[in-house]
């Protein structure tokens, strides 16, 4: 079974405008979602996928200088650029990234793999209810289904916001919802990159650690709770 990795990203947000290749210690964001994949799975699964506007050029540049594989579609269905991205690449489950997303703890990415390679369910996730911080959201879908359930979407947030519709529509499916058991203090607090103040804090907290990569929920939380606590 091929799980691939798809990092949905684009240069123009509103409110921190090319945040994507904002540097933390010399590094850009979109350098540390991927080299944490990397060390999960092989390059080769994991896929950079932004649009094909011009105001993403500058993404796009960067993972060909990169040797980073990119896919392009539409900016504003992102439903669609997602879904077509994992078929060309043959994904048998499709697992979507957000390009906000720095922290990611990859023994919560192994632990949804093994769910998924026991091919017995479509949708495995850990956003539900939210009892995971913010940024450290992994949601895997098979590729089949969501081509599928895909044909169904009919509203703006369906096409924009890429699974709510697997939320709003999962009775009697086969979904497997992972929660947050031993960090609990920390569900719902806000470790994706949205804003300038979001980007101080990742700084913060990634200085405090001093790592490149594979960023645990239990490090992230300590570190914000110290820097939190300081104020």
């Amino acid at each position: 079974m091929k799980i691939g990795y798809i990092i949905l990203c684009r240069y123009n947000s509103s409110r921190l405008p090319g945040k994507i290749l904002k540097k933390i210690q010399g590094k850009t964001i979109l350098q540390y979602i991927i080299d944490a994949l990397y060390t999960v799975t092989e390059k080769e699964n994991v896929v950079v996928a932004t649009s094909t506007e011009d105001s993403d050029n500058p993404i796009y540049d960067y993972c060909m200088s990169n040797k980073i594989k990119v896919f392009r579609g539409s900016l504003n269905n992102v439903s669609e650029r997602f879904k077509n991205c994992a078929l060309k690449y043959n994904f048998d489950f499709a697992t979507r990234i957000n390009g906000d997303n720095i922290f990611i703890d990859l023994s919560i990415v192994n632990e949804m793999e093994k769910v998924a390679l026991t091919d017995k369910y479509d949708f495995v996730s850990n956003v539900k209810n939210r009892t995971f911080p913010k940024g450290m959201s992994i949601e895997m879908v098979r590729t089949k289904h969501y081509n599928e359930i895909y044909k169904k979407f009919l509203t703006a947030d369906d096409f924009e916001h890429v699974t709510i519709y697997l939320y709003n529509n999962d009775n009697n499916k086969n979904y497997y919802y992972l929660y947050n058991t031993k960090c609990i203090e920390a569900a719902g607090l806000q470790f994706a990159i949205d804003t300038k103040e979001d980007f101080y804090l990742a700084k913060q907290i990634i200085s405090k650690l001093n790592k490149k990569n594979n960023f645990s929920l239990e490090e992230v939380y300590n570190e914000y709770r110290k820097i939190k606590n300081d104020k």
